[in-house]
């Protein structure tokens, strides 16, 4: 799993739990080597297996063998993030579950459920994407906190007919009675939930399909760039924009920034459907209709930070890219204020 990452407020919920559990948060971040500060980035990634070691690290801490199993019990749709308020306004459980299974890459690469009816049994499998396995506290969090959640969307009691664990049992399994209604099987090859397939179509008690929209949109956006960080392209555009402030670069000058020739860095990026040049159009169109949508730029402005050398040349390239004139974009804009917002 060495190459899963998981968002820095995975770890958010460690830190609530610890708390919960009577704690202060400042004496664990010495006990675990946990530079806190990484808290305060909400962009910060870190490894999956550091996200693991603290885990395990606060059960010793608190003294808790079940930390995980109880962690999972207190999540909140808020501890989710862009995902949570998703689910949360979903149709029904299934959609619910499809969001988390779309859009998990937002909190954690590598971890995620998929499920299957089997007769009259809905069975959600969780699991890592790459061999391997997760630890026993990260597990148990997942599936309790999905658990719960399920619970608080439908706003029903689901009764499990059977869990498993693929880890070994602990020394004391009573408190999974008080968390799932049954005691799990372990050492199984998955981990599984099973309940009754009806529990896929239970209504979402939050569900607001406006709401599900704007979160949707934003949550995509977030899923897009991240997936997109991830490809030699991606780096291209974030060295673009990071320029851009001062100059616009030119293919030799991002060639020298990434150590290669420009023909290398040309290939590079026809291996993924892309060029230099779509990168560049690609990049101005974005940044040309964020600033549009700040209508106390003017265009003369706005062509000059995107370095071209004239407003009409701006003009004449954003015709191309969108059909429209910039004053034409921005009209359209003031006549739906509420699009001018996000």
């Amino acid at each position: 799993m060495e190459s899963h990452v998981v968002a820095i407020s995975m770890v958010y919920p460690i830190m609530k739990t610890i708390v919960h559990k009577g704690y202060d948060t400042e004496p664990f971040c010495s006990y675990a080597s946990f530079d806190a500060a990484l808290l305060q980035d909400v962009e910060e990634r870190i490894a999956a297996e550091e996200l693991e070691r603290l885990m395990i690290a606060a059960a010793t801490f608190t003294q808790d063998d079940h930390f995980g199993l109880h962690q999972g019990q207190i999540t909140e749709f808020a501890d989710m993030g862009i995902l949570g308020y998703v689910m949360m306004h979903s149709q029904t459980i299934a959609d619910a579950l499809a969001a988390y299974q779309r859009y998990n890459v937002i909190l954690c690469s590598g971890f995620n459920l998929d499920w299957k009816v089997r007769g009259d049994t809905a069975l959600i499998r969780m699991y890592v994407e790459q061999p391997g396995r997760m630890s026993r506290h990260c597990v148990e969090d997942m599936a309790s906190s999905l658990y719960q959640l399920m619970g608080k969307l439908s706003n029903r009691r689901i009764p499990l007919q059977d869990i498993q664990f693929a880890h070994d049992a602990p020394a004391d399994t009573n408190p999974y009675m008080a968390v799932f209604g049954t005691v799990p099987r372990f050492s199984e090859e998955e981990n599984v939930l099973y309940m009754s397939k009806d529990v896929l179509n239970y209504p979402v008690m939050y569900s607001d399909s406006k709401l599900l929209r704007v979160f949707e949109t934003i949550a995509q956006e977030t899923r897009d760039e991240l997936m997109q960080a991830h490809l030699f392209s991606g780096q291209v555009i974030q060295w673009m924009k990071t320029c851009i402030p001062s100059f616009f670069p030119t293919l030799q000058q991002t060639a020298v920034s990434f150590r290669t020739s420009a023909r290398t860095l040309q290939s590079k990026l026809k291996l993924e459907n892309t060029s230099y040049n779509d990168l560049s159009v690609r990049v101005r169109k974005e940044l040309a209709i964020s600033y549009l949508k700040k209508l106390d730029y003017s265009i003369g402005d706005i062509a000059y930070a995107l370095h071209f050398s004239e407003p009409s040349a701006f003009q004449s390239a954003f015709k191309k890219w969108t059909g429209q004139t910039p004053g034409q974009y921005r009209a359209q804009i003031r006549s739906k204020p509420f699009e001018a917002k996000q």
